[in-house]
């Protein structure tokens, strides 16, 4: 089984820490895939600079393949953060850099290369949803993260994106229970094969059209957090890899329903539901996405930085 991570990658700097740490959700994916014993792979545009150097040494020592990336002219992606209590507390970022401004197109040999793994995973951060489409009915299966913000859940953009997607990822901390699941049903109403939350400590929730489950989120004493960084990406991680060897894998949709296809099953979404709690759990105790920290370069002035209004 193999699992590519497609589009952003981006510095996460602890301004408390003075440290640097690789990441991004694309790359998180992979990272932690691999980490669960499944090969995996990173395409996506790193910058020219030296953090773009930083990011790809760093990502290849984790396991991840990184040999059809493409370098480009421009700086890389930069969030500025700190770490209050164990969460993270985004400050600000720079709009991700070239790796956003200029993102991959997939075609000819490239998107071969892309179709021949078994889940590729993309995100809002990323600018792949004009790509999606491309991939169907070419094999692989295909995730994405929907993050937080309001300007993500829009009919217009989970119009753009569910269609194609066998599974959504959503964070949804900050709402209840019933508004949850109100809006996993319409993520799978606009063509989701299946819709995922994950609310913090209050656990997670899936929907597949046919059957809702929850389970609760493995408890952690608080002092021992060192931060949140990438719990959310590794929940998904530990879920979809769960979900991959039960024999989780893509369907026809002729003969079922859009709802239904490629459904693994109320049992299996159980069983990783509870995977995916145990991959955030520890990951509540690694410094950054993945470690690999080292000393922060100077920030850049602070007129070219935007305040982050919302959780990357």
């Amino acid at each position: 089984m193999r699992v590519l991570g497609f589009g952003d990658n981006i510095v996460d700097r602890f301004v408390d820490r003075g440290i640097d740490y690789p990441g991004g959700n694309s790359v998180n994916v992979a990272v932690y895939a691999r980490r669960l014993g499944l090969e995996a792979a990173y395409l996506g545009v790193f910058g020219d600079d030296d953090l773009g150097g930083f990011l790809r040494e760093a990502i290849a020592a984790q396991g991840v393949a990184v040999d059809r990336c493409v370098v480009k002219e421009g700086e890389s992606g930069v969030s500025t953060l700190r770490v209050d209590d164990g969460d993270r507390i985004f400050l600000g970022w720079n709009g991700g850099g070239v790796t956003v401004s200029e993102p991959l197109v997939l075609e000819g040999d490239l998107l071969d290369y892309v179709s021949s793994f078994d889940l590729v995973h993309s995100s809002v951060y990323s600018r792949s949803e004009s790509e999606l489409p491309k991939l169907a009915g070419r094999g692989p299966l295909v995730s994405f993260d929907l993050s937080s913000e309001e300007e993500f859940r829009t009919p217009s953009y989970l119009d753009r994106v569910c269609p194609h997607a066998d599974l959504v990822l959503l964070s949804c901390s900050h709402l209840d229970e019933s508004a949850t699941r109100a809006l996993l049903a319409e993520a799978v109403r606009r063509g989701a094969r299946m819709a995922l939350a994950t609310r913090g400590v209050d656990g997670a929730i899936a929907h597949d059209g046919r059957v809702t489950v929850a389970a609760p989120a493995r408890a952690v004493e608080q002092e021992q957090v060192v931060d949140t960084m990438g719990c959310g990406d590794a929940f998904l991680a530990g879920f979809a890899v769960s979900l991959l060897r039960g024999g989780w894998s893509a369907v026809a949709t002729s003969a079922v329903s859009p709802a239904a296809a490629g459904s693994p099953g109320e049992a299996a979404i159980e069983r990783a539901l509870h995977d995916g709690a145990a991959a955030a759990y520890e990951q509540c105790f690694v410094e950054g996405a993945f470690g690999h920290g080292r000393a922060a370069e100077r920030p850049p002035v602070a007129s070219m930085w935007r305040a982050a209004e919302h959780e990357r």
